[in-house]
């Protein structure tokens, strides 16, 4: 679905235009073509190889979707994917955004994602100085734009590591813990994929050898290299804190499983003392003086019913009970 496909000319709107009119405003000096399409079909795509001159394996990408974050060169033209990360109730929906760019176009294809890009747009349009840089300025916006998303999400991932964290010595909750924290762990995990390949990528768009179509707005991109780098070390802090957070959980069962080990070899103590006491008195022999004694059962009684108690406040004084 077409969203948008807008001339522009030294920083301000021009025109907007149809499809077939791309490849005609393109000839113009000084002018760039900005287009932006949602879910593009196959046909969508080759309309738009067919005006822009893309690179087939760039557009067959695109096509095919499922890509890891990367940015490829193709000689005056790159070819960017990023992935559009919306937080849910069992975790992501993970939306890509496929970029080219060129010297004088920039095209965008948001799919499988609800989010847009239509507030980027006005900002470029609100700072004609800054649009006037061309195409490298824009596919930074978009960039820009991409990253800043990614911070909401890990700070909420922060604050459902703290809410964890809060409840890991409570009784009985190690082990829905674990849950939890693996879960966090998978999410966290889908972000790491999300921005660790693009750290380098970004890091090449900023530096000096970088693609010619990037060379006025090299300083935008070590902003998005910034970035990225902010969230990839928050990432491992996290990823950090949430291994130690699981050993120390997995170290709480244990400690629940030995609690009530000890309260189990506890009540198998005191049944034993009862049992070798009866076992003793239960064997019928003549000789024995408590058989023909009258006070003998309910003295023998009273003994293990001591016994028992005994051993009970024992081991409730050593804290197995």
């Amino acid at each position: 679905m077409l969203i948008n496909c807008v001339a522009y000319e030294n920083g301000s709107r021009l025109a907007d235009l149809a499809v077939e009119e791309i490849s005609d405003y393109l000839a113009r000096p000084g002018c760039f073509v900005w287009v932006a399409l949602a879910d593009a079909t196959p046909e969508e795509l080759d309309k738009m190889k067919e005006e822009f001159a893309l690179h087939e394996l760039a557009v067959e990408d695109a096509r095919h979707g499922h890509q890891r974050p990367k940015i490829e060169d193709y000689g005056d033209s790159l070819f960017v994917v990023m992935h559009l990360l919306e937080l849910t109730n069992d975790g992501f929906n993970v939306g890509e955004v496929h970029i080219f760019v060129g010297s004088n176009y920039v095209l965008s294809v948001r799919n499988r994602s609800r989010q847009h890009f239509l507030a980027v747009r006005e900002r470029c349009e609100r700072e004609p100085h800054l649009l006037r840089h061309g195409a490298g300025f824009v596919l930074y916006a978009l960039m820009d734009a991409t990253v800043d998303r990614y911070f909401p999400i890990i700070e909420r991932l922060e604050s459902d590591l703290e809410e964890i964290e809060a409840q890991i010595f409570a009784k009985a909750a190690a082990r829905s813990n674990i849950k939890r924290l693996y879960d966090l762990k998978t999410r966290i995990m889908q972000l790491k994929h999300a921005v660790a390949p693009m750290l380098e990528e970004a890091g090449k768009l900023s530096g000096g050898r970088g693609p010619a179509v990037c060379a006025n707005s090299r300083e935008y991109f070590r902003d998005v290299h910034d970035h990225l780098a902010r969230i990839n070390t928050s990432i491992d802090n996290v990823r950090e804190t949430i291994s130690t957070a699981i050993q120390v959980n997995l170290s709480m069962v244990a400690i629940e499983e030995s609690e009530v080990n000890k309260k189990l070899a506890a009540w198998a103590g005191i049944f034993a003392v009862a049992t070798a006491f009866a076992g003793v008195w239960g064997m019928n022999f003549k000789a024995m003086p408590e058989l023909d004694w009258e006070y003998g059962y309910p003295v023998a009684l009273a003994v293990i019913a001591f016994s028992s108690l005994f051993l009970y406040w024992r081991f409730k004084r050593a804290g197995w009970l």
